[in-house]
């Protein structure tokens, strides 16, 4: 790998809730801890996926690192540079280098537009060209992608999941960009098709040096394209390492749970049994207000065969990243 291409610094991003009318009238907030004190990075030409249930912090990350919406604390670099507190015009520059592949394309790509005028307008926004080096970017585009020629005469609505995931790829690189937040680019997918993207994107990091954050659920998918993993759960990363690591020896209770249910998922598959699986008692939840401590204690499976330790959920001792192993940490009291 070479260079640190993204360096991130104790991030947060806290968004404020009013309780109702009443409280609202008394200026009464709560706040809602998204991303809690988040640090990691990233080499160029790396994959770190960001894995985690549904309302863990994944994409809030994503966008908050491409300033799509403010931190509230902590530091951002990009390539050497802070970029936490850089103003609108300062940051212009870098913005064609940090592109996002969005989860939900419908709502990303311009509905009234076609994708000849979507990619046109993403290569004209950071490049002083002219309409002759417009086609021949377009062109490089399409052969990059694998999409065809025809597609460009298409408005969105008309074209397949694959073929918008396609879309949206070349329009992040019609800037220039070489660091990609994927957003569940797979979601949605037939499995064939998720296959082409994966190998895609794969393809293009080989051959345009690209740096991803490679944000899913479908953790099969994330072996394939990373090199590292961090797990979030409620705002905060509770384990990081290298991704044969993490597949093969999760340390941390979560992890160990999100890759064992892959496990049991693939077996009952192989042998034809029901795809449902086994229900856990993890209880109820609430995301929105995180338990002091470690925030899986109430779900852990440790913690109660430990007869429900004072260590975990007590404040001053929360669990905080360390490491265990090269390159691999846990954020647990309990490590597995």
């Amino acid at each position: 790998m070479g260079k640190t291409i993204l360096d991130v610094v104790n991030l947060k991003k806290h968004f404020l809730q009013r309780r109702g009318l009443f409280s609202a009238l008394r200026a009464q907030e709560r706040i809602i801890p998204a991303v809690d004190d988040v640090s990691f990075y990233l080499k160029e030409h790396e994959t770190l996926g960001l894995v985690g249930e549904s309302g863990s912090g994944k994409t809030t990350v994503g966008k908050t690192i491409l300033r799509l919406t403010p931190a509230t604390s902590g530091r951002i670099s990009f390539a050497g540079k802070d970029i936490t507190a850089l103003s609108a015009r300062e940051f212009r520059p870098l913005r064609k280098e940090m592109q996002m592949i969005f989860q939900d394309l419908d709502a990303a790509l311009n509905p009234k537009m076609r994708i000849r005028a979507i990619l046109k307008e993403a290569i004209s926004v950071h490049q002083d060209i002219n309409g002759a080096q417009v086609d021949r970017k377009m062109d490089e585009l399409l052969e990059q992608v694998n999409l065809k020629e025809s597609k460009l005469t298409n408005f969105p609505h008309e074209l397949s999941g694959g073929e918008k995931r396609r879309v949206g790829i070349a329009r992040a690189l019609a800037v220039g960009a070489r660091f990609l937040v994927a957003d569940e680019p797979t979601s949605a997918l037939d499995v064939s098709i998720q296959a082409q993207v994966v190998n895609l994107l794969k393809d293009l990091q080989k051959n345009l040096g690209l740096s991803y954050l490679f944000i899913s659920h479908d953790l099969r998918i994330v072996e394939l394209v990373s090199h590292k993993v961090a797990v979030m759960y409620l705002g905060k990363i509770v384990e990081m390492g290298l991704v044969n690591r993490i597949a093969e020896a999760p340390r941390h209770p979560y992890t160990h749970i999100l890759w064992s249910s892959l496990v049991d998922k693939e077996s009952r598959e192989a042998s034809g049994t029901s795809s449902e699986a086994p229900s856990a008692d993890w209880g109820v939840f609430d995301f929105e207000r995180p338990y002091h401590g470690c925030r899986f204690a109430p779900r852990c499976p440790v913690h109660q065969a430990r007869g429900r330790p004072e260590r975990c959920i007590n404040p001053s001792t929360e669990p905080q990243l360390h490491d265990i192993a090269e390159a691999h940490k846990v954020a647990c009291h309990f490590p597995l």
